[in-house]
């Protein structure tokens, strides 16, 4: 490395904050506004200190330790304890998730799209570009963290001092900064970006598990983490600073890895090359859905491993839930005993709940594929053909819809599978697969709706991600924070019903099918009329 490897740096990290500004303004402002509305509305919602100890017991169980991280300060359970123990982790998941994005477009993106070839034909070094991206990325991450510390000082909460709320935003920037120098890693190993962004998020999915399981029966392995180092801060009630020596430490480590590679390899080439395919292609490969499926088979490959090791990590702690509520008397007397459900079964509702959005991440992947397809001029390959616009999009469609629903499917039986073998009584699989099989309308509802916003206009694509996002923290939030039954209607997963605990609507489940199917034609019709690549 020399002096002139970087030179141009400046002009291209203007470049990036130019092309990137509403991107950006609109992840830091939405992390601001939920971040700041969450410590808001928990601030209200109880009256008295003995309701928010009543809910303090409720969260400290194993299935929620799994899901969010340990409850700290459980014995002055106030409003910064309750907004770092909900919303800490799933929001360094988000910030994880725009650090991801961000450098794996402006580094294997722009590789594969042919801009690193045009930069090289201008005066600017070989280590510019990564340099330029990976500044523009700690740039955000840090406006972000002193963003976020400013919405929780601002709102005057005695339990949200200025000095905890530092912490609370460094802790998210931290970890946003050391997933976005992992993706620069994974970009030099990766030849693809869909081979990038693949590897970060099933490192980031990983690092879930490990905290979850860490969290739950060992908290030595929840160091093993870098999702689990944010949360031993233990932020507005320790306000541990160490724990963050770690993120920024392995950052700093990954930068360098990324940047030694960065300088000795070739452009457009990985350190894991692509397996070399057959000399002579399978007979499916002829039609459009056998193409389809060739494809997408690592990837629903997998997407279906990481559901299944979600149901498992989520079954595993069944036993010890059902173990935990009768051990107390408040708990055991909370549950309504003529219903005839326990508190495990009713927590088993919201586990579908959340694993069903999940399930929808990969089912829109699925069919969004088709959108990298265009961008790139493969379809028109494809269209040189007797293949129409219909039979194309419906073999990326009925993937979708497919897998979409085997995923909701091998969570089910990660769930049963672990809790079957920690229960005394288990749960049968029928039960929960009732339970879980209920939201696969909604999915249908998700992939209908992207179906329409590709077919119109490929840019619109990511309002399907701002949607579901809506959508879990709607659900999520809905409960904690008693929002009015209309917010979490506005999203399909507020329509589904909470079984066993009510019984099903076939209507309401056949108006969802409906409703996906209608969005479904319309994605279809405005596919087919409009200019591709437009």
């Amino acid at each position: 490395m020399n002096k002139q490897s970087f030179s141009g740096t400046g002009q291209l990290i203007r470049f990036y904050l130019k092309a990137d500004r509403i991107r950006i303004t609109a992840w830091i402002l939405s992390l601001m506004a939920l971040t700041s509305v969450t410590a808001w509305s928990l601030d209200g919602l109880y009256s008295s200190d003995a309701e928010r100890q009543a809910m303090a017991t409720t969260m400290e169980n194993p299935a929620m330790t799994a899901m969010v991280g340990p409850a700290y300060g459980i014995e002055n359970y106030h409003t910064g304890a309750m907004t770092a123990h909900q919303m800490l982790l799933f929001t360094a998941i988000l910030v994880a998730v725009m650090a991801i994005l961000h450098v794996s477009r402006h580094t294997r993106g722009d590789e594969e799209d042919g801009k690193m070839e045009m930069l090289g034909a201008l005066p600017v070094g070989r280590l510019a570009s990564l340099t330029a991206s990976m500044s523009v990325m700690v740039m955000s991450q840090v406006i972000l963290a002193l963003g976020i510390a400013v919405s929780l000082a601002v709102l005057s909460i005695p339990s949200l001092p200025v000095s905890s709320s530092i912490l609370y935003g460094a802790a998210l920037g931290a970890t946003g900064i050391f997933f976005g120098t992992l993706t620069a890693v994974f970009a030099q190993l990766a030849d693809s970006a869909r081979g990038t962004t693949g590897l970060s998020f099933l490192v980031l999915g990983a690092a879930y598990m490990i905290r979850a399981a860490g969290d739950v029966n060992n908290d030595t392995l929840s160091w093993f983490s870098p999702l689990g180092w944010p949360l031993k801060t233990q932020v507005f009630v320790d306000d541990k600073w160490m724990p963050l020596i770690p993120l920024l430490a392995g950052a700093v480590v990954l930068t360098l890895v990324a940047f030694s590679v960065m300088a000795s390899r070739d452009i457009g080439t990985g350190l894991i090359p692509s397996r070399p395919g057959r000399n002579h292609a399978r007979k499916s490969l002829l039609s459009p859905f056998g193409l389809t499926m060739h494809l997408q088979k690592t990837s629903i490959i997998t997407w279906g491993v990481a559901l299944l090791a979600i149901g498992l990590s989520y079954g595993s702690v069944i036993g010890d839930l059902e173990t935990f509520f009768s051990s107390s008397e408040l708990l055991s007397g909370a549950v309504d005993q003529s219903s005839g459900f326990s508190l495990t079964e009713q927590f088993i509702s919201m586990l579908m709940s959340i694993m069903s959005m999940i399930a929808a991440v990969p089912a829109l992947l699925f069919l969004f594929k088709l959108k990298g397809e265009e961008k790139k001029g493969r379809t028109e390959t494809v269209y040189a053909r007797a293949v129409s616009r219909y039979t194309l999009f419906g073999s990326y469609f009925l993937v979708a819809l497919i897998f979409g629903t085997v995923m909701m499917l091998l969570a089910i039986f990660g769930l049963w599978s672990a809790a079957a073998a920690t229960m005394e009584d288990p749960i049968s699989f029928g039960s929960l697969a009732k339970a879980g099989l209920v939201y696969v309308p909604a999915i249908w509802v998700m992939i209908g709706f992207g179906a329409l916003l590709y077919g119109f206009k490929p840019g619109l694509t990511g309002l399907a991600w701002v949607y579901l996002g809506y959508a879990f923290f709607a659900v999520y939030l809905g409960g904690l924070l008693q929002f009015p039954e209309w917010v979490n209607r506005l999203s399909p997963f507020g329509f589904i019903p909470e079984v066993p605990m009510e019984e099903i609507n076939v209507l309401t489940l056949v108006l969802l099918v409906l409703t996906a199917g209608l969005l479904a034609a319309l994605g279809f019709t405005t596919y087919r009329n409009r200019d591709l690549a437009g």
